[in-house]
């Protein structure tokens, strides 16, 4: 860094000090030789947890506390949006991926299966792990069901711009009835989702 980009390097050695005392750092950059004596195993900026991911131009992104609500978020003035530790993140390649993976975990079959997924692992109902229980198909931009649920997604986003409530409870049916399709689920089993899943977030509020 010292070499390739001077200006940041001379930035961040003025907060060495501070950086050097992160527990993040601490726990994971330094370690213990034979002797007993602490070495440090990368830069004093060094960041745990981040990869090309962080950097996507694509996110979909959910808060880990509380009832999952995911969004599509984007660059910014040609800069990528980097999320606090408390949001969930996937990174995508592309808008039309980022919205399809919105539309299904924003999906009443979705909700229903993390919230009762939650009943044991506590109040961090959003963390990533929730996505090695509950499959979501990899996106086929060739799929017409992949293709109804990003477009979904999409307009979703823009009536929840506009405030325009009745429309968005329009298109998340559509999109609780695209995700049934998706899973192979029945109309009598939606139905019984939507019940129960009523009654899984009123008794977890």
């Amino acid at each position: 860094m010292r070499e390739r980009y001077p200006h940041t390097w001379k930035y961040l050695k003025r907060f060495e000090p501070i950086l050097r005392e992160r527990a993040a750092f601490k726990r994971y950059f330094t370690r213990e030789d034979r002797g007993g004596k602490v070495i440090e195993t990368g830069p004093f900026y060094s960041m745990f947890d981040v990869g090309d991911y962080t950097f996507a131009p694509w996110k979909v992104v959910w808060t880990r506390i509380a009832q999952i609500s995911a969004a599509v978020v984007n660059e910014q003035d040609g800069k990528p949006v980097i999320p606090q530790e408390t949001i969930t993140l996937v990174s995508c390649e592309s808008e039309r991926e980022a919205h399809y993976i919105t539309a299904l975990v924003n999906s009443a079959p979705f909700q229903f299966a993390a919230s009762s997924y939650s009943q044991e692992g506590g109040k961090s109902m959003g963390s990533m792990h929730v996505l090695e229980h509950i499959r979501i198909p990899k996106y086929d931009p060739a799929d017409q069901v992949h293709q109804a649920l990003a477009q979904a997604s999409k307009e979703a986003h823009e009536a929840a711009a506009r405030g325009n409530e009745a429309r968005l409870r329009e298109i998340e049916e559509r999109i609780n009835t695209l995700a049934a399709q998706l899973w192979g689920l029945t109309h009598k089993e939606v139905i019984i989702i939507h019940s129960d899943l009523g009654a899984l977030v009123g008794g977890k509020g």
